[in-house]
């Protein structure tokens, strides 16, 4: 295939208890809460979608919140980390908020030229917050810190990542952009063509003899961009071809996905970027309300019922 994948789409994660969550992703990452639904095969628990403030593809991170999730573990075969993109000089705007309000953080260090910083959320997933050239700001916080425009860069954590290289740069258009190594861990990365947001790759592998374990702070999948679903049908007929178990075309409602299994165990999407997620509320009112799709709205009571409340905070981390 001649098509090229352009980066991102979204990462998908589990959490605990979701007012933990929005607390962090809101109050303290200044993401934006663009959409509040239900785990389709779940629908007594929600499934939160975090963005830029423009809701665009390359920016979301949701999450299924668990409310009695044990506790899960990067290992081989997992995304273990996402980085967000910070522009240019606002990695210091950073540094001064986080200390400030008493976040944990580690850094700042060099990782391929560009310095970054790591937290852990509630629930001990790393987020990495990456300064860039390719960033581009959309304003700062009351704090001074720059909301940025979306993903840098997903970690994903294999025994061997030959196979899975020759995926990214073979059939998905990716080219190989350096390795390193420290502290034995070794790093390859990998940049989509156009370089634009989330267009970063990282492969690691690790001495640790850790396992992985799904749960509350794990990544579930990382889904990647197709711009609509004809170029979504050639990514299936292609993968098919490749040998891959590719799932039919599956309706998220804000996009259509179909998923299959990279060499090293990963669970990847192909996400279309339409219809968005302004389709059933408008741009300026996203995330406000509980929204359902059509197959469970006639159990909205029920489910209303069920949801623990949440309270999305304003922008800013909050003082301790």
């Amino acid at each position: 295939m001649t098509h090229a994948i352009p980066g991102l789409h979204h990462v998908t994660a589990i959490s605990g208890p979701p007012q933990k969550n929005v607390d962090f992703y809101v109050g303290t990452l200044l993401q934006r809460l663009v959409k509040k639904t239900v785990n389709f095969d779940d629908p007594g628990t929600y499934h939160l979608y975090y963005g830029n403030q423009k809701a665009e593809p390359g920016s979301i991170l949701t999450f299924f919140p668990f409310v009695d999730a044990g506790p899960g573990r990067a290992g081989p075969g997992m995304a273990s980390a996402v980085a967000y993109a910070v522009p240019k000089g606002g990695l210091k705007a950073w540094v001064t908020a986080l200390t400030e309000a008493a976040v944990d953080f580690d850094g700042p260090f060099e990782r391929f030229d560009e310095q970054l910083i790591a937290v852990t959320d509630p629930d001990g997933l790393r987020i990495e917050l990456t300064e860039t050239a390719r960033a581009v700001t959309q304003g700062t916080s009351t704090n001074g810190a720059p909301i940025d425009d979306g993903f840098h860069s997903v970690t994903l954590w294999l025994d061997t990542p030959d196979r899975t290289a020759r995926l990214l740069t073979d059939v998905f258009g990716y080219a190989s952009a350096g390795e390193a190594s420290q502290g034995g861990e070794a790093r390859y990365r990998f940049l989509a063509a156009g370089q634009g947001r989330g267009s970063v790759v990282d492969l690691i592998t690790s001495n640790s003899a850790s396992s992985g374990r799904q749960g509350a702070g794990s990544i579930h999948h990382v889904a990647f961009r197709a711009e609509n679903d004809d170029v979504q049908r050639g990514w299936q007929e292609t993968l098919r071809s490749q040998g891959f178990d590719v799932t039919p075309q599956i309706d998220r409602q804000y996009f259509n996905a179909i998923y299959f299994r990279e060499p090293g165990g990963v669970l990847f999407e192909i996400a279309t970027d339409p219809p968005g997620f302004a389709t059933d509320e408008p741009m300026e009112k996203l995330g406000q309300e509980l929204k359902l799709p059509a197959q469970h709205e006639h159990l909205r009571d029920q489910i209303e019922r069920i949801l623990p409340p949440v309270t999305v905070p304003k922008g800013g981390i909050p003082t301790q």
